[in-house]
């Protein structure tokens, strides 16, 4: 029970601040926003994210050695994802946001606690390992916030149909500037997946003298990787956007789950390897 603990706490503080948000943006009654109140979320935030990342450090550091089960790898990638949000919501309107990621947050936090405990990892003292585990964790966050994103996007125009749109949302910029910052948030993510699969590449060149062996894992990462240079290509050339972009956002997004996170749980939680 002892070390259910910490990341109970986590999982609560998000879970709050989900609640929170949900009432201040998406319910009827929303009240009016106030620059007093922006600052304290962006604190509520930061102090929610601390408290996550001082858990999850103290977990996938622990003895010197650096440990990442499945269930560790979602927890972080979620949240850097928060931290991007954060950072994000610094120069950018993203208000509606934060109800649908920090529901994902909360339980990403708890995660660890139920999944199996990973073994301490080889070669993590080699740099290209480390820069490879560090895009790759970009990557991944950078996509989980395009793919909200659009989910957003799409729940919006829905809404905006309907003529129903709560009044927590009525400060969000057009759905047309959204999409703009839809696009660069892929661009971003596409060139982080980039490196990633790169530097896998010379990874395994250093640590065993051969490329990259072809597996399912190697396959759905590159699958993903010609998703979204296609989304990239088709929203440039042809001028894609809309439902067009939602489903190409969440194949790409899907393909790249199922890529390394897909395999971590199979060999982890179902088969019991590491």
């Amino acid at each position: 029970m002892q070390a259910i603990l910490p990341y109970l706490a986590s999982a609560l503080l998000y879970a709050a601040m989900a609640f929170y948000f949900w009432r201040l943006h998406w319910s009827s009654a929303a009240p009016e926003s106030t620059t007093l109140r922006s600052l304290a979320e962006r604190a509520a935030v930061l102090v929610t994210l601390t408290v996550h990342g001082t858990v999850l450090f103290s977990v996938m550091f622990a003895g010197n050695t650096l440990r990442i089960g499945v269930g560790d790898a979602i927890s972080a990638i979620l949240g850097l994802t928060v931290l991007i949000y954060w950072l994000g919501s610094l120069f950018y309107r993203l208000e509606g946001l934060q109800a649908l990621i920090m529901p994902a947050a909360a339980i990403a936090a708890f995660l660890p606690a139920l999944l199996p405990e990973a073994k301490p990892l080889p070669n993590t003292e080699l740099l290209a390992f480390k820069l490879h585990i560090l895009m790759s964790m970009a990557a991944y966050s950078l996509f989980t916030i395009a793919s909200l994103h659009v989910l957003l996007m799409a729940m919006l125009e829905r809404r905006l149909h309907m003529g129903s749109l709560p009044s927590g949302l009525h400060r969000l910029p057009p759905l047309l500037t959204m999409e703009t910052l839809l696009f660069r948030i892929i661009w971003a993510g596409f060139a982080m997946l980039t490196l990633t699969l790169i530097s896998g590449v010379f990874f395994s060149e250093e640590v065993f003298g051969k490329a990259a062996r072809l597996n399912h894992k190697t396959i759905f990462g590159f699958v993903s990787w010609i998703v979204f240079a296609a989304l990239l290509l088709g929203r440039h050339f042809r001028g894609w956007r809309g439902r067009v972009a939602v489903r190409w956002t969440l194949a790409g997004f899907l393909l790249l789950v199922l890529a390394y996170l897909g395999s971590k749980f199979v060999l982890e939680v179902l088969l019991g390897r590491s």
